[in-house]
Parts: C-alpha cells; structure tokens; sequence
C-alpha cells in the first residue's frame, strides 16, 4: 500500500469522505468544522488472522483530523457497538472545554450503545501534530488517529517549507481480543499477554509471517524534504525508529516547535508525537530503505520483541527503465537500532530536545512556583482474594501506583461531581504531596510492596504554578513510565538517573528553554521535573500512557479551580453529556 500524504502548502479543508461538512473558505479568525465518528465493528485481516475489531468509520487506523490553529471543531460520535466508548483529544489543551476532553469517568461517562455525545471544543494557540484515541479499558489499540493542526493561514513553519506531509502512526496489534486480555489479566493478578506485531499506519510488514502485501510503503521523489509526522499509538511499549542510510532533523515534539537537531535515531513513547524532517537523496540511488521501529524496554516483564518494518522507495527518474524483475532485486538497506535496553541513548536523545524559545515561539518557563508535589511512580502488589489463585509476585496481584495510592475509578464522572458540588462518596481532595513514608526510592526495594487505594486529587488554586518531581521506584524492578497529564503542556525543566537531590538538582534546572510536552518519560531509575501553570478549570487526569500500568492503578486527577472572572470559569456541562 502507498501512502496517504498531505501535500504542502496544506492542503484547504479537510478531507472531505469522512467529514460531514467540507469548510474551504478559511477566515483568519478560523472555522467550524464538523466531523462525524460512527463507531463500528469492522472486519480486519493482519497475519493471516481476520478479526473483527472496533472502529471508526470502519477505517483502521481511524480517520485523521484536520484543522488549523483557532478553528472549532465539532465531532459527533455515534456508538454502535455493545462496548462503552470515550474519546480523547490527546494533547488538545481544551482550555475551558474539560467536558470534551474525553477520559470517562474523569471528564464525562461513557457513551452508551446507541448513545452519541457531541465533542465541542476550539483549538487555542497550539499547532503540529496530536492524535485522538479510545480513552476507556484497552480500546484505543484499535480507536486511534490523527490530528493534524496547521499553523494559521500565512504563518509559515519555523522550518524549510517541506514538499510533503506524511502521518506515520506506530501501533500494537494483537490476534486475541485486547479487552478480553486485560480483563483476565485484572482477575488473575498477573502481567497480560503481549501482542503479536507492531505496526506502521496499521501495516505489521514484511518481518512478520503473512504480511509482505501489509506494507507501508513511503514513495518519495529525490532531492525533497519530507515532514513526517510521527505518532506512537502503541498500548505499552516506548519505541526507537529509524530509515536506514537517511538522517532525520527532528523539529516538533508534542506539538510544540523544538530547535532542530539531526539524529539517525529517535525514541518516541506512548501519547508522544514527533514531526521530523526527511531530506531524500538528491540521486536516484538505485536501493530500496527499511524504515523500522522496535521497543525500548526497562521493565522486567514479558514484551513483544518483535521489530515493524516499512519500506521507503524513490520514483525512478522517467529515463530509468528496469524490468519489475529488477525492482525486487534493487539492494535493500537496513538501519541498525539500539538495543533493547539502550537508557543512555534514551538519555541522550531526550536531553537534545530544548523549546525553540524564540521572540515567535517563547518558552513560558513559570519562573516562580506555588505549589510543589513529589510523586513516586511504580509498580507495586496487592493481597490476592481469599479463594484465589494469583499469578502476581509471590502469589499477589500486580497493581501501580503515584505516591503508593493506586488509584480506583470512580463510577461516575469526577468533573460532574466537582462541578455540581456533589463529590461526596466519589472522590477525596486529599492526594498526598509527597509519599508518606520515605524509603531510598532506586535502592534496594522495601520488603512490603503493598499499596493502598483510593481515589484521590489534589486541588489548586487558578493561575497557580506548580512544580511537579515524578520518582521512579525500583519496586518490583526499575522501569520507564511515559505520564501524561490532561487539559496542559508543561516544561521538562530536568530530568537524572537515582534519587531526586532536592538541594542539588534544582540548580541545575533549564529554566531558560527546556522542551515543552504532554507526555515524559520518567527515567528508568530515575526523575523528572515539570512545572506548569494551572490556568485551565476542571479536572485533569494524569497517568502513565503504558496502558497495562493505567489499569493498574498508576494514575490520579488534578482539579484547577475557577477563577475569579468570567473567562476562567469551566461553563455548564453541554445537554447531551452522556450520563452514567
């Protein structure tokens, strides 16, 4: 299969066999455009397997959004499958918007068989490349796409103006069904079975049994520069990606313009996206590149080792003539990854990232703070139910958690009960700001790993800066945890291996122009430092974007208060709020 590329400049409206209305004319104040998601089961063959799985539009991977910087946008999603659905925005800063921000239970219930729910918000101050995903169980392993913001109209990139645009989206792809595999793996208290491929624009390729024709396939003219827009939709696995014998400039993470630097090699997590820049070879080379991505693991879990590969082709010149014979014997390259288990190159690689910081595109760095929390974030267990056989550490269930409070999903929607006042029995506002009991956090691991749970957040006062320290713990193992946080993007002001040093650290933290994100990696054995400024109202949900860590526990809900005027009150829930 070819690709799908946006051409540039981009293209006007959207495309229109998936949208309802197609707007073409584009004021500089922006538009309203209208999609429609009918959601679906749809027949799906990949490795010689075919399965019915949930869908948009029938489309897999799901169809992409496209909209400029100030544009409305109205999705319409229409449920017809038996399962709950909820859609989330992933890296839309939805500001005043929560209720359509899409994680059920925190910001809406679901939307029930039959139901649909109209998600309703702006796109204020941000541009590049997001996505949207199931945000309910394990769905989104087959409920994901693209969301493409272009900067507005006659404002260029802060980059050379790329000939085309190509959406690579990485996923998992599993034969079983993926909710019954975390649902059995929730009863026995044991890790879930891995999946069975990666996958590239949905396309496992031709290192995999059975998938040769299931190849994405990047065709490309010489002596052009391509922006790839890279997406990593995988439910638990951080990924290195490479195109053998092309060096790539990386010029976006998470939306957000970065200096540019040029690597071989890039590391994306869960929920994270990069833009990157591809210069092809200014001759006809006369070979045929693998483009390959495969895991980067810390844990001490079963994975899937398994490597995607796409393949990227240069059209011949029209003076060229080979027989097809021919073609299949041009020389094919491959790139060569890091291992496994490369934390230095995770290190490097993600140090490299700084903001653009420039008078166009400043770095807002809250220089002062308000609020200061230190989360650990880990993996832990829970006692196994009388009359059961667990298959966690030692015969317990595995959990996860922040600050060792795994946290439990409430039944109803958090930002209902905040907002109508009724949060009793639903959730407490007592989210510890630092662990309760101390312990050498990448040491030895204490002998009890038990957790408690609850479900609890921490309030903050409007506009208030916060500054966020995220420990990873060496219980049941050292591990990279991806979290994202809701409703913001906040500054990775630094990051190190061991324990955060609260006397020395923070004098080494870049203040100046650090990388701005919605998701970070926490090091494995190590800390990160955000800080952000909580100027949005509602309650925002942050966890690990390692699916099997969310159901595990490994998760929590913010709630920014209004403020005192109009424009920083969350408004009234929309009448067709789905209800629980």
């Amino acid at each position: 299969m070819g690709a799908s590329l946006l051409r540039s400049p981009a293209f006007l409206g959207v495309i229109c066999s998936f949208v309802t209305l197609c707007l073409l004319a584009e004021p500089a104040l922006g538009v309203t455009r209208h999609y429609k998601f009918d959601i679906k089961l749809q027949n799906v063959t990949r490795l010689c397997n075919t399965k019915s799985i949930v869908s948009v539009n029938g489309k897999f991977p799901g169809p992409r959004i496209v909209a400029r910087e100030g544009d409305q946008l109205l999705i319409k999603v229409m449920n017809h499958v038996q399962n709950n659905i909820s859609i989330h925005w992933h890296g839309i800063r939805q500001l005043r918007s929560g209720w359509a921000d899409g994680p059920a239970y925190i910001t809406q219930c679901p939307i029930q068989t039959g139901q649909s729910y109209v998600y309703n918000f702006t796109i204020v101050g941000q541009r590049g490349t997001l996505w949207w995903h199931a945000h309910l169980s394990w769905l989104r392993s087959t409920l994901y796409g693209p969301i493409i913001i272009l900067p507005k109209r006659g404002i260029p990139y802060p980059f050379t103006k790329p000939y085309k645009e190509v959406p690579i989206i990485f996923g998992e792809w599993f034969k079983a069904d993926p909710e019954t595999i975390i649902s059995q793996a929730l009863q026995t208290g044991g890790g879930p079975n891995v999946s069975d491929a990666y996958t590239i624009n949905g396309l496992p390729g031709p290192l995999y049994n059975c998938s040769a024709k299931d190849t994405f396939k990047l065709k490309v003219r010489p002596g052009k520069t391509y922006l790839l827009r890279l997406i990593n939709a995988a439910l638990n696995d951080e990924l290195f990606f490479s195109i053998a014998n092309h060096t790539l400039t990386v010029v976006e993470a998470d939306a957000i313009y970065v200096k540019p630097f040029e690597t071989e090699t890039l590391l994306i997590a869960p929920g994270q996206t990069t833009n990157v820049l591809l210069k092809t070879k200014l001759h006809y080379p006369g070979a045929t590149f693998f483009m390959k991505a495969r895991p980067y693991v810390t844990g001490q879990g079963t994975f899937d080792d398994s490597t995607v590969a796409g393949i990227l082709e240069y059209e011949k010149p029209l003076n060229f003539h080979l027989s097809s014979n021919s073609i299949k014997k041009l020389p094919l390259f491959k790139p060569v990854l890091p291992a496994l288990n490369d934390t230095s190159f995770a290190t490097s690689f993600t140090y490299k990232l700084r903001s653009l910081a420039s008078t166009q595109f400043p770095a807002n760095v809250p220089q002062n703070v308000d609020r200061r929390f230190f989360f650990t974030v880990g993996l832990g267990t829970s006692p196994c139910q009388s009359n059961q056989t667990c298959q966690g550490p030692n015969g317990t269930m595995f959990q996860a958690s922040v600050n060792n409070i795994s946290f439990v999903m409430p039944t109803t929607a958090l930002l209902q009960a905040h907002f109508t006042g009724k949060s009793d029995g639903v959730y407490n506002p007592d989210f510890p700001t630092s662990p309760l009991i101390a312990f050498n956090y990448t040491g030895t691991p204490p002998n009890n790993t038990m957790v408690s749970n609850g479900t609890k957040l921490v309030v903050l006062p409007f506009n208030s800066s916060v500054e966020l320290i995220m420990q990873d713990t060496s219980i049941l193992g050292a591990e990279s945890h991806p979290l994202h946080l809701h409703g913001f993007n906040f500054f990775v002001v630094g990051q190190g291996l061991g324990n955060f040093d609260p006397n020395k650290d923070p004098t080494k933290f870049n203040l100046v122009d650090p990388v701005e994100r919605n998701t970070v990696g926490v090091p494995s054995g190590g800390w990160v430092a955000i800080r952000f400024l909580a100027d949005n109202p509602g309650v925002w949900f942050m966890h690990c974007h390692l699916e099997v860590h969310t159901s595990w526990g490994l998760k929590m809900a913010w709630i920014v208060l209004d403020g005192k005027h109009p424009n920083q009150k969350l408004p009234p829930p929309p009448a067709d709020l789905p209800q629980c």
